[in-house]
């Protein structure tokens, strides 16, 4: 055999948290690549602190195990809608996909957009029931549920229906070909990718290489990843590199690495088929081509998936500006963000009138999230604003991105869920009920879901499972009241006080404790009207010589509600900012002053 039909690539494609990751591990392990490099932890894969604290795959990444005389390439990709972008151009990469589902949930939003990805690519599935170990497993039923969503995606070639399932548990550790028996280790997994997924097919003649992801290093710069279509990539020779708008550059290749086990292996030379990581390609860009100079021949371009939310970053201005973490002037906030997007091809960053404030703009609510996280570990101190959807006129219509949404609901909980996606102007597709649950299917504007998630979990009880995937431009449905209560707004300058606190609790619910300090016009609650409201929760109780009937009673306050990053952005109004430290997650207003607040909310309703 020659050296490409001993090569397999291969891409894991699943919904969010249907075990792609810890698949790879136990394939991994059985290869023997994690005892070779010492790693015992689980989730190899995801290498990145929030990946593994959200138990989600954020950044696709390769790997290579090799079986027998064979080399399997796998790529994992991010479940996560938000981050699909990078499964499109993955599955360029790739000859086949193993379709990861559990064996309870079944088909869900991701899968569904992760196999039409698959399909529209040519790229027949190995289907992979996993979490067979759970008690209310039903593997049948969901290999029913996979053939019905490839027909409803237009599949319609009997050979194509006929896919190959494998049921695992990947927590377990084996895989078998009948779902009635366990099966003894990971070995029908690799079978299965050797058996089904051709090995990959290279034309004769010059260089041809195609950058689907790139990388970041601080001494090699940018670093891209993909396939070599054609001819064979050689360390230390010059390329010519066809830009997305046609010029050409040339350039030196001054690393070259394959893939093995967790590692990057620096190489000589990568052959057609393969897949290789090329650093010294200068600026280069997804989709651009890597040729022979003068010969080289451009690929067609990858698409490239168009933001839907915005958000400002701006430089921390509050009172406590510099106390916890490392301020971000404009120059470093400038410099951190574009920094960012050497990495992320689906972020833009726009400069605006004032220097010290950026638009950042994402794929969603979660994509930027991430960002923000990772910029607030990294100790840097900054401000962000409310979410806000990206308006497109689309043939003189004003259009606006919908999710499709799937939620499995208790169905106590039904009523409450529905009313409440009525008023968010959700669509309702499909209804069904089993066993207690119900399971409802709506078509939402995007900027319904923002802050939906917490209501969501509160009115379930917090057994409600809410996903969502991006579904396109629809023409606007008018507006949406996104928070309906006011915040409780500090008066003063000061520290918490239980007396303080102990007065304002009746109005609504806190978000700080006593002791913790407070700036004028920070939000330290919601309030239970729709109106914002300034307290006093630094007032402390005046000491007197006069005996109170009182005085001995212990003041018992109410936890407050811790907020998190997320809840904070879904939280907050136009006219409200997050500041976001290194040790704190603070709600302000964008006036601090009471009275500037009343002059600018007296000049809007004037304006009309």
């Amino acid at each position: 055999m020659s050296g490409k039909q001993m090569i397999r690539n291969v891409a894991i494609i699943a919904h969010v948290d249907h075990g792609k990751t810890t698949l790879v591990d136990k394939l991994l392990a059985q290869a023997g690549e994690l005892k070779s490099h010492g790693a015992t932890a689980e989730r190899i894969m995801d290498s990145n602190d929030l990946e593994r604290e959200r138990g989600i795959t954020i950044l696709a990444k390769n790997t290579a195990i090799r079986y027998g005389d064979y080399t399997i390439n796998i790529v994992d990709t991010p479940g996560h809608a938000d981050f699909g972008g990078e499964v499109e151009r993955i599955m360029k990469m790739v000859d086949g996909v193993l379709l990861v589902v559990d064996a309870f949930e079944g088909c869900m939003p991701q899968t569904r957009f992760v196999l039409r990805k698959a399909i529209e690519q040519g790229l027949k599935p190995i289907v992979v029931v996993n979490k067979m170990d759970r008690d209310n497993a039903r593997p049948a039923e969901v290999v029913d549920e996979v053939l019905d969503l490839l027909i409803d995606l237009g599949v319609e070639d009997d050979d194509e229906l006929d896919f190959p399932v494998i049921y695992a548990s990947a927590a377990d550790g084996w895989a078998s070909t009948r779902y009635t028996e366990a099966g003894k280790d990971m070995s029908p997994v690799y079978e299965s990718i050797i058996h089904f997924v051709p090995g990959p097919k290279a034309e004769e003649g010059s260089l041809q290489f195609q950058a689907m992801l790139l990388d970041y290093n601080d001494y090699l710069g940018r670093i891209a990843i993909g396939r070599v279509a054609r001819g064979a990539l050689k360390a230390g020779s010059t390329v010519e590199v066809v830009k997305r708008d046609g010029s050409r550059e040339q350039a030196r290749i001054t690393k070259l690495f394959g893939f093995l086990g967790l590692e990057r292996i620096e190489k000589e030379e990568v052959e057609a088929g393969d897949i290789a990581a090329v650093a010294g390609l200068g600026k280069v860009n997804v989709g651009e081509t890597v040729g022979e100079p003068g010969e080289a021949e451009a690929l067609p371009l990858l698409a490239i998936d168009e933001p839907t939310l915005q958000m400002s970053f701006m430089v921390n201005n509050s009172p406590f500006a510099g106390r916890e973490g490392e301020p971000a002037t404009a120059r470093k906030l400038a410099a951190r963000l574009s920094r960012e997007t050497e990495t992320d091809v689906a972020l833009r960053v726009e400069e605006t009138e004032r220097p010290e404030v950026f638009i950042v703009s994402g794929r969603g609510e979660l994509h930027l999230s991430i960002l923000i996280e990772t910029m607030r570990r990294e100790g840097l101190e900054f401000q962000v604003s409310m979410p806000r959807v990206i308006f497109k006129d689309i043939d003189g219509v004003k259009s606006e991105p919908f999710e499709y949404m799937v939620a499995d609901v208790p169905d106590d909980a039904v009523g409450t869920v529905m009313e409440k996606m009525g008023a968010r102007k959700g669509e309702l597709l499909k209804m069904e009920t089993n066993g207690g649950w119900t399971r409802l299917e709506y078509s939402v504007p995007a900027r319904g879901l923002v802050g939906f998630r917490t209501e969501f979990l509160t009115d379930t009880r917090g057994y409600g499972i809410l996903n969502h995937n991006y579904d396109g431009y629809k023409p606007w449905k008018g507006e949406i009241d996104r928070r309906r209560c006011g915040a409780l707004v500090a008066w003063e300058t000061g520290v918490a006080r239980s007396y303080g606190l102990i007065n304002v609790e009746s109005r609504g619910v806190l978000f700080v404790h006593p002791g913790a300090e407070i700036y004028e016009g920070m939000i330290v609650g919601e309030n239970s009207r729709e109106q914002d409201l300034t307290v006093n929760v630094c007032k402390e109780k005046q000491a007197s010589n006069m005996r109170s009937s009182t005085k001995d009673e212990t003041v018992k306050l109410k936890v407050p509600r811790a907020m998190s990053l997320e809840q904070s952005i879904e939280f907050i109004r136009d006219d409200e900012l997050v500041e976001v430290t290194p040790k704190a997650i603070r709600l302000r207003k964008l006036l601090l002053q009471k009275a500037d607040r009343d002059k600018y909310e007296k000049g809007r309703r004037a304006a009309g």
